[in-house]
């Protein structure tokens, strides 16, 4: 407590402007009244005297700004005095500050580049016009899970709110796009009337979509990207002549959307919802949501006005299921898409932070044993009259010459580091577009420099300026530079230092346990020489359209079967571990006699519990599970006797099995799942496949029914190539087969091994980067440890010497000096331990398969920890037994 009292004092008197115009006031009042006592003694009487006196002075505001004036030069004459002397000093020990800037560039830098990619994903304004006004608008459904919204409860919540200036809903996905220069599959989104208006973008040319734009049956528009029109359209301004065929649909190009803008992410394209009408259904949930707020409502009160009329809803709905919405849900947009990363980039940015605390530990002994060096010159200026007050400001100069030039080279450094954070990113990270270094990440690492000079020079001065410098000179004359109090300080840190690296290593042990853990997890199929390769046809709903989809992805089939090296050939509507999950629904169980005729026996039957269950949707051929090496359990795979005219069969995973069949044989019953493809003949059960981890290694793997790509044909699919040549040779062998049968189809093509890999992008850059920060951690500290140990026994040179020529012996000296470092560091452990113990369950939800207080982690760490400190005491200990007594002895 009174070191804080000290920091405070000097402070005050440092920047306290008002303490330096009392001080003046009352200089010149004194000098005024001197004047006017020697007058009265001169025989005037008082009232005269002050005449007298002040017209001699000639005004004391004149005089206070003649008196500031000079002080301004004096001070700034002074500064530069500071600065030039602190240079001088730092260049006479150019090791230590090549160190100090090191420590100091390393630190600052990595907080700068850490602060950057939070800055950029979750502090900086979403570039829209008053973003803060823009929400995501979500359902609630009765398991408490945020849901997109169904047609008419989007309709309801449009119509019925009081709180929005304009609300629109979207969906968006990957569909084949030709017409321009070059086909392609590229992001498209369906987007309702009022969506630019929620966004307050207009085209810079041509128009935006009118409310007959989205009629049934309108003839079909598209806005494109202001990217896209230059690079795919040539930049025309005439866009009466732009046309694209999309999903086997022409559509006239009518706008084209300003250079930026882009929602939802990495869309290209924008086209009118409902051309074909809205769904009914108010379980199926199809579109996602966005609203700008009416000017003076708060999020609160849209919340309220959007819940109310979703309780409504629920409320008045006769078929009260799982699907159907109990709540609604207002989340500004900038929290909606960066939710699931806000938690993890704290972490990240509490774990640079850390390391940012180690290195100025470490700076502050080493400015703490340089300061120890120069306390007999420090007493001899303060012996010749200079004030504390001036010593402090040196110290300040100093520490702000090191920080800014740290800070620099840290600034250097980040920009080369945000790069190779982007790159190491993973690609679901959102809105990495936005990291860079711009002028607030500057301005924090300007702020963070100055933060730190203030901290380490007054902690220094302060420090060194405590006890009465004219002592030093007698201590000094002694040759005792040092001082126990000193030593003690320095312990203290190191000790700090150890506490707050445990805590960082401890944490990357968690996550580096986590990430072993999820790669022991068996994925449910293979992974390793596996090409994919997606194909997007043009979207059928008449059964012959159908048909011709199904030969076409057969002949497809065949022709990738004749690649050299291909051994299996298979397709699915989508991978494991990929982003594009799998859709999922109720399925009712059913017999042949009881598939209902209307809709209204539809709605009776998904009333009956007992026949419902839910499942993910997945259309797939035999060879998929061939060629992934998925494993039958029991029944059959699909095979030549399912085909188009023949009963459709399904193939499920062992946990629908296990869960909605327990204890019995669920083949050969029959299930009606056409609400997920709108064919509602039923699914006859023929076999049994192992469970796969569609969502992660990470997550459990979910109830999924397979249904016959040549019964029900998707016409977006992803092929599945097992080869055990070269995978290049192998995609483009596809690549030319796939130009050959449809020249405007285009493909996109990835190694089984990359997606694989993607899906533990997020593990991996944590991983990565607390466990770079732990290690640097580390290896501060043990030079914090080895460098308090080495000056220790420096400063006790003469003690040694003393105690050696007394009769002690190498052990005796070895265990003192080992003595001394084992105190500090099991202090540093201790609380490293503590802190470790409160701090850990915030990565709690980036943990896998081990708990917060994994017990194996923490004693592996302990471990390494004690023995990295053991190893950098034991050197200068070591070095201390062969001190000769006589060289001790006339040390100074």
């Amino acid at each position: 407590m009174p070191l804080l009292v000290k920091v405070r004092s000097f402070l005050r008197n440092l920047f306290s402007p008002q303490s330096r115009e009392d001080d003046l006031d009352q200089e010149v009042r004194s000098h005024l009244d001197l004047l006017a006592e020697e007058n009265i003694r001169a025989g005037m009487s008082p009232e005269e005297a002050q005449r007298a006196a002040r017209m001699e002075l000639g005004g004391i505001e004149v005089v206070k700004e003649q008196v500031r004036d000079d002080r301004k030069s004096e001070w700034l004459r002074s500064v530069f005095a500071d600065v030039r002397y602190g240079a001088r000093q730092l260049r006479k020990n150019p090791g230590t500050t090549a160190i100090m800037v090191f420590t100091l560039a390393l630190a600052i830098g990595g907080t700068t580049a850490i602060f950057s990619v939070v800055y950029g994903i979750l502090l900086r304004p979403l570039p829209y016009a008053e973003p803060n006004r823009i929400m995501a608008i979500s359902e609630v459904t009765t398991r408490g899970h945020l849901s997109r919204l169904a047609d008419p409860n989007f309709d309801d919540f449009r119509d019925q709110n009081r709180s929005f200036q304009a609300i629109a809903k979207y969906s968006d996905g990957v569909v084949s796009v030709s017409g321009a220069s070059q086909p392609m599959r590229l992001q498209v989104a369906a987007v309702s009337t009022d969506f630019l208006k929620v966004f307050r973008v207009q085209p810079i040319i041509g128009r935006d979509f009118t409310g007959s734009d989205t009629k049934k049956g309108a003839a079909r528009v598209v806005l494109v990207s202001n990217g896209y029109w230059k690079e795919y359209l040539g930049a025309s301004p005439d866009l009466s002549e732009s046309h694209l065929k999309i999903d086997n649909a022409l559509y006239s190009v009518i706008g084209v959307l300003p250079a930026g803008f882009q929602f939802p992410r990495d869309v290209a394209l924008w086209l009118p919802a409902d051309l074909d009408g809205e769904n009914t259904s108010r379980t199926s949930h199809n579109f996602s949501c966005v609203g700008r707020l009416r000017d003076g409502v708060t999020v609160v009160q849209a919340k309220g006005d959007i819940s109310s009329i979703a309780r409504r809803i629920h409320d008045t709905a006769s078929d009260q299921n799982e699907y159907l919405l109990k709540d609604g849900a207002v989340l500004p947009l900038q929290d909606s898409i960066t939710g699931e990363t806000r938690s993890p980039l704290l972490i990240l940015l509490g774990a640079v932070g850390f390391l940012l605390l180690v290195a100025c530990a470490n700076v502050a002994n080493l400015l703490l044993a340089q300061a120890s060096v120069r306390e007999r010159e420090l007493a001899i200026r303060s012996a010749l009259g200079a004030p504390r007050r001036r010593l402090v400001r040196q110290f300040l100069t100093e520490a702000l010459l090191l920080s800014l030039v740290g800070g620099g080279l840290g600034v250097l450094g980040a920009i080369f580091g945000v790069a190779g954070l982007v790159g190491l990113a993973p690609e679901s990270l959102p809105r990495l577009d936005s990291v860079s270094i711009n002028i607030p990440v500057l301005l924090f690492a300007l702020l963070l420099s100055t933060t730190v000079a203030v901290g380490l020079g007054a902690f220094t001065a302060v420090r060194t300026t405590s006890r009465d410098l004219r002592n030093a000179l007698v201590e000094g004359g002694r040759g005792q530079a040092g001082t126990q109090s000193g030593a003690k300080v320095g312990r203290l840190i190191v000790a700090a230092q150890m506490a707050i690296t445990l805590v960082l290593v401890i944490g990357a042990g968690l996550l580096g346990r986590s990430l072993m853990k999820v790669l022991e997890v068996n994925p449910g199929f293979r992974v390793e020489k596996i090409v994919a390769m997606e194909v997007s046809l043009p979207g059928a709903d008449d059964p012959k359209a159908k048909a011709t989809q199904a030969i076409f992805f057969s002949n497809l089939i065949g022709r990738l079967q004749q690649i050299p090296g291909v051994q299996k050939v298979g397709a699915a509507s989508s991978l494991p571990l990929d982003d594009n999950g799998l859709p999922d629904g109720m399925f009712l169980l059913l017999n042949q006699n009881e598939v209902p005729k209307n809709l209204a026996d539809f709605d009776a039957l998904f009333r009956q519990k007992e026949r419902m269950g839910v499942a993910d949707f997945c259309v797939a051929s035999r060879g998929y599970f061939e060629a992934l090496q998925i494993p039958l359990v029991r029944g059959r795979m699909f095979d030549e006797r399912d085909g188009a005219d023949s009963p459709h069969v399904a193939v499920i995973s062992e946990s629908l099995a296990s869960e909605r069949w327990p204890g019995q044989d669920p083949i050969g019953h029959t299930i009606e799942f056409g609400n997920m493809d709108g064919d509602l003949r039923l699914l006859t059960i023929v076999g049994i496949v192992g469970n796969v981890h569609q969502y992660g290694l990470d997550s459990p793997s979910r109830p999924t029914v397979y249904v016959d790509l040549f019964q029900r044909p998707r016409s977006a699919i992803t092929l599945t190539m097992l080869s055990e040549s070269d995978t290049k040779p192998v995609a483009s062998s596809a690549r030319a087969i796939l130009q050959e049968l449809d020249p405007e189809v285009p493909a996109k093509f990835r190694t089984f091994s990359q997606v694989y890999s993607s899906s533990l992008g997020s593990r991996r850059f944590n991983l990565i980067l607390i466990g770079f920060f732990g290690v640097t951690a580390l290896l501060l500290t043990t030079a914090g440890v080895f460098g308090v140990m080495a000056y220790s026994v420096s400063r006790r040179t003469r003690e040694i010497g003393v105690r050696v020529a007394l009769g002690a012996g190498s052990r005796e000296v070895l265990a003192m000096i080992l003595g001394q470092g084992i105190r500090t560091i099991l202090i540093g452990v201790a609380a490293g331990i503590a802190g470790a113990l409160a701090l850990t369950r915030t990565v709690v939800s980036l943990l896998f398969g081990v708990t917060a207080t994994d017990p194996l982690t923490f004693t592996a760490v302990i471990l390494l920890m004690i023995a990295v400190a053991l190893l950098a005491c034991y050197i200068p200990a070591r070095r201390a037994t062969r001190v000769d007594p006589l060289v001790a002895l006339r040390y100074e």
